[in-house]
């Protein structure tokens, strides 16, 4: 996937996401970051791409550790699934 950054800054970023629920969910994750300061984003138009804006200490590593989190906690749930079965 292919993120284009609209802003850069080492304590503030502006991303914007091809994909409303992934963005949503990065906001989450983002927010219990105590080194997040803000997390959210906006749309423009429903037929724009949602625009992620984040600040923090280093809001580019903290949007990769968020995606580590969502990562983990997906394979977690995909472990749980398989026992299921």
């Amino acid at each position: 996937m292919e993120l284009k950054f609209l802003k850069e800054a080492k304590d503030e970023v502006e991303v914007e996401f091809p994909d409303l629920t992934l963005v949503e969910i990065l906001r989450v994750y983002l927010n219990k970051d105590s080194d997040v300061t803000f997390a959210a984003w906006k749309r423009e138009h429903y037929t724009k791409k949602p625009v992620l804006k984040v600040k923090a200490k280093d809001a580019k590593a903290a949007i990769k550790d968020a995606i580590k989190a969502v990562n983990a906690d997906l394979d977690s749930l995909e472990k749980e699934f398989k026992t299921l079965k």
